[in-house]
This record gives structure tokens, sequence and C-alpha cells, in this order.
């Protein structure tokens, strides 16, 4: 058996708070629920950027976006890691310390040539019958060898059916109830298929929530069928295991956003000797991810980094931790529309950096719930105000996360709540400024509008 732990980092994309360990009450999810009870499960944990590649950047470098350089997906921009942190990514690291490293599912972070993996496998990663067998494959060969895992579903992301001869999309953004069988029990539209987020209830939408639902089943069971490899490979006693999403679903105020639909992930993580299974309100980051897997490792980072590891709170859930956590986005594809986000455990402050001189992206992967807020129903609601906002936002926006979990009511202009955004403000110009954020330059946000504008 290794004497140094294995690690095994998990992902799902777009997996948000739709756990039962996390309140859901529309599906069960027994083995992520038996994860989390196994470990620390951290109640609120943010990604850096609610958009695939830069939320994955993140986790690799141990950086916030604005530092790493990978402002947008890779398949819709021009951007990467900076050089200096080719070298500076978690299988990198860890291969110097003598780690085998494997990767399953998607990268989706540039440049991909940069990344030292021993097994890369392509196995359709909705296949997570496969995924295990490919996973199991890796962890046994090679008992002496430390290893690094990763594992990425790409449930419960949406999907365009695609031409088998050429790749080209063929059909409009829907979701995969079965693949391969899976799951057998499927969420049928109800009342319950409605994302509290949104609060748009129409039938369509009923529709495309429930095929979430079964995607995220289908991840549940994925993971199930990993961890028990991990058993029977006997080394689940000695391999730190991360789960967590690149950031929330697929849906309008939800992905490619700063609201809580887009940030929020669950975030679950086993230590074996160090973490006890407790629910955690220490609020964590991906940013995390890299600090802790050094920290567990005995591996030397390549660069200062942003993330802390999260040795105390594991072994402490009362340990002094940060008392704010920030977030940011500045693109998905285009346009280019940066955007900063920092909360306490009741308020949270959104700085839109070019309200009123651009527009941001409204919809996402096809979704319906801008177009249908704008039904004669939803006129003079808390829903039509929250989608007006998200179409065109006001430079800040201030919320009460205890009254309203899911930002319905903008508080930034009402006086009885001046001294939580004065507090705020303060709070996210200091955490811009010890992070280096370039974004400070009104001359560096032009030039990348303007580079972006050029695509």
């Amino acid at each position: 058996m290794a004497s140094r732990l294995n690690v095994l980092l998990i992902t799902a994309d777009d997996l948000g708070l739709q756990l039962s360990a996390y309140g859901d009450n529309v599906i069960k999810t027994p083995n992520l629920d038996a994860l989390a009870g196994s470990g620390v499960q951290f109640e609120i944990a943010y990604v850096a950027q609610a958009s695939c590649s830069p939320s994955r950047s993140a986790m690799f470098t141990g950086l916030y976006v604005h530092s790493n350089g990978q402002f947008g997906l890779t398949n819709a921009s021009d951007f990467s890691l900076h050089p200096h942190l080719h070298d500076a990514t978690i299988p990198n690291i860890l291969k110097r310390a003598g780690y085998r490293t494997g990767l399953i599912g998607k990268l989706h972070v540039d440049p991909e040539d940069k990344f030292q993996w021993d097994v890369r496998s392509r196995v359709n990663a909705r296949d997570v019958k496969g995924m295990a067998v490919v996973a199991e494959e890796f962890i046994g060969n090679g008992e002496e060898t430390p290893f690094f895992l990763m594992v990425n579903y790409t449930d419960p992301h949406a999907y365009r059916e695609r031409d088998p001869q050429t790749r080209e999309v063929i059909g409009d953004w829907s979701f995969l109830d079965r693949f391969e069988g899976i799951p057998s029990t499927l969420v049928e539209p109800s009342e319950k298929t409605v994302f509290p987020f949104q609060r748009i209830d129409t039938p369509e939408q009923r529709e495309r929530v429930a095929g979430y639902y079964n995607e995220v089943q289908r991840v549940d069971i994925g993971v199930g069928l990993l961890l028990g490899a991990l058993e029977r490979q006997g080394h689940s006693g000695d391999t730190l295991v991360i789960l967590t999403g690149d950031h929330g679903p697929p849906f309008d105020r939800g992905k490619t956003t700063v609201y809580e639909g887009g940030l929020r992930v669950p975030f679950l993580v086993r230590w074996p000797g160090i973490s006890k299974p407790v629910r955690s309100m220490a609020m964590a980051s991906t940013v995390d991810i890299l600090p802790t897997i050094l920290d567990a490792t005995g591996a030397l980072p390549a660069v200062e980094m942003q993330g802390m590891s999260l040795r105390p709170v594991l072994e402490d859930p009362d340990a002094r931790w940060r008392e704010y956590l920030a977030a940011e986005f500045h693109m998905h594809g285009p346009p280019w529309f940066p955007r900063r986000a920092i909360r306490d455990h009741r308020y949270k402050l959104i700085h839109n950096l070019l309200a009123e001189k651009e527009s941001p992206r409204i919809a996402i992967d096809g979704d319906l719930g801008y177009l249908a807020s704008r039904e004669a129903r939803y006129e003079g609601t808390p829903v039509r105000h929250a989608f007006d906002i998200l179409a065109s936002p006001p430079e800040f926006e201030l919320y009460d996360l205890e009254e309203d979990p899911w930002e319905f009511r903008n508080l930034a202009a009402e006086p009885d709540h001046a001294e939580a955004l004065e507090r705020l403000q303060a709070a996210l110009q200091d955490w811009r400024h010890t992070t280096g954020d370039p974004l400070l330059d009104p001359a560096f946000v032009e030039e990348m509008r303007q580079r972006v504008d050029s695509y």
C-alpha cells in the first residue's frame, strides 16, 4: 500500500445544490449523501467563476481566474493559463512528487498539452459504468505508487445532439433522461420541478428541470460505482476524496452568473485521519482544492496560491476561517461582462463593472427562464424584477441571504442596508487589491472588451 495519501478529485458538470444531503426534496442521492456523511460537507462553497473552463482553471491552480488567465471557455475564446502557470497545476506538481496522474472525462483548460497525465481516458463521460471500470483499472495499476485521479462527469450538463459523421449540431439543447439504462426510475415534471432561484413554473420549464434531475441521479449512481471501485482496491482508507461541481445548473440566473444559483456547489471532503463527519459552516472555495491537496500529500507548491488548505476546518469546524467569500465572472463566450461578488454569512454584494455600458449574456444552454419571465402573469412580481436585473443590472446589487436566499430583492439603494453595502464594498476592494485583480485598471477592462468584441 502507498505510504502517501492518494487523491481522488471528482467533479460533475453544472452540478449545483440539487442533492438530498443539501436539503433538496425532488430526488434522493444516496451515494452522494453517504460521501457527505463520511467526511465534511461544506454548506457554503463557491466556485471561482460559474463557467466551466475558468472554474476548472481555479481548481487546478489555486488561483482566482483574474490571476490565472483563463477568463473564458477554451472553445469560445483565446484565453488560457498564463505561461508561468503551465507547470503549476495539480497533475504536474504531483507528478514531480512521484504520483501517477490520471484523467477521466473533460479537461477543458488551455493549454491542454501542458498537463501531465500518465493516463487520459476518452470514455464517454455519461457512461458512469464505463468510467468506474476505467477508474478501477487505473487505481489498481501500481500499488506501490500513490495516485492522483480526476474523474469528471458530463452530467448534469445539457445536451445537444450531433451528427455522428460530421459532429455538427442537429438538435436543440435538452437533457438525457437515460443513458445506457441509467437511471432506471425517472423524475417526471411536476410542481416540484421548479428551481427556487428562478420561480418559473411553465410546462416546458418543469420538463427541463426534471431532465436535469435525472442527470443528477446518474451522477449519484456513478459516484457510488466509483467509490465502490476505490473500496475494492483497498484504498478508501488512504485516499483524500474531494467532490464538487464546476458551477450551478445551466439555467438562467444560474450558470454564467454570480448569483447563488451559479456560484454555490456541493463541496465534500473526506481526508482519512483528519476529517470527521460534520456539516461545516466554514465558507469554502474551489481555489482551496490545490492547497488542500498539497497539504495532504506533502508536495511543494510551484507558485504562491490564493486559496487555503482546508485542514484547519476539516479538523475543527469551529476553527477561525475566512470572514468573506468572493467570486467573479468575466465571460463564457462573448460578451465580456465582468462582475465581482462577495458575501459573508448574511449579506451578498455584486459589482457589475460594466453596468450601463454593456449588456450581459442572458440565456444559457437553451434555457427558457428569461423568455418565460416576460409573460404577463409575471408582471409586477419579484420574478419579473429579478429577471429584469439579470438582463440589465445596476452597478451594485445587495441581498440579504437570510431573508432572500435566492436574491430576488436588491437592497443596494435602501438606506436601512447602507452599512452592509459599505462594509461589503470595502471587503470586495480589499480582496481585489490583495489578489492583484488586473480589472482594477479601467484600461485593462477596456482592452479585454475590445479583444472579445473582435472575435
